[in-house]
């Protein structure tokens, strides 16, 4: 931690009156959570536990507010065992002023409760041709199903875009294979999580497999910038 708060640099350190840096609030938390670290911080940012004001450098700024409120959030991940999407609508309950009674430890499942649409739903809300998602279910992309969820719309949604510039379902199924390796790394990494079946060790599985996931998209992404960054210079 001191070793990342001496690589931040100096006009990112000092905060104006009131808000801190990500340096000072890994001092003010790590005695309390010692796992906490940079990356996590930026993770919970991401996942909308915490949204802290930024500088004109991109630098971000924590106001004691967002301090309580990741206190609160990561008490409740280590004494609750709950998973991020469950705090998050526990401190926006807080946030708004209600007084929500703490959340429990829910069933061991990584399959909340979605939406449900049917074919023509998900064509109608995607802006998509019938065409396209035959295209999308015959590559591998989705699955043939009688009911689609917020995931499957999502994706045809990108693949609507993509289509619009030429870049069909066909030329992107290779991205289908290369998710199931990273999946394959995510399960490697959490073997001995999901070896146990205590409910503890499902949910802390449940938050760590996004958090992992999240960081393979991070190096996917600067990759492809990087031989974007080739490809136009």
């Amino acid at each position: 931690m001191a070793a990342a708060a001496a690589r931040e640099p100096a006009s990112a350190r000092k905060a104006p009156a009131g808000l801190l840096s990500i340096g000072q609030v890994l001092a003010k938390l790590t005695p309390e959570f010692p796992a906490l670290t940079s990356s996590k911080l930026r993770f919970l940012e991401v996942q909308g536990i915490v949204t802290p004001q930024r500088t004109a450098s991109g630098y971000r700024k924590f106001s004691p507010a967002d301090l309580d409120r990741l206190r609160l959030a990561l008490t409740l991940q280590r004494d609750h065992y709950l998973p991020l999407m469950v705090i998050r609508e526990y401190l926006d309950d807080v946030d708004a002023g209600r007084s929500p009674a703490t959340p429990q430890v829910p069933p061991p499942s990584i399959h909340p409760a979605v939406r449900r649409r049917t074919r023509q739903e998900l064509l109608s809300a995607a802006g998509a041709s019938p065409q396209l998602l035959n295209d999308a279910v015959s590559t591998g992309l989705l699955k043939a199903a009688d009911s689609y969820d917020d995931q499957a719309l999502a994706l045809l949604r990108a693949l609507v875009a993509l289509d619009r510039h030429g870049i069909e379902p066909r030329h992107v199924r290779g991205m289908r294979q290369s998710a199931e390796r990273e999946v394959a790394l995510v399960e490697s990494a959490l073997s001995a999580l999901l070896r146990r079946t205590d409910a503890a060790s499902r949910a802390k599985a449940s938050e760590l497999a996004p958090e992992l996931a999240a960081r393979l998209d991070e190096v996917r992404s600067l990759l492809v910038k990087d031989a974007l960054g080739r490809l136009l210079g």
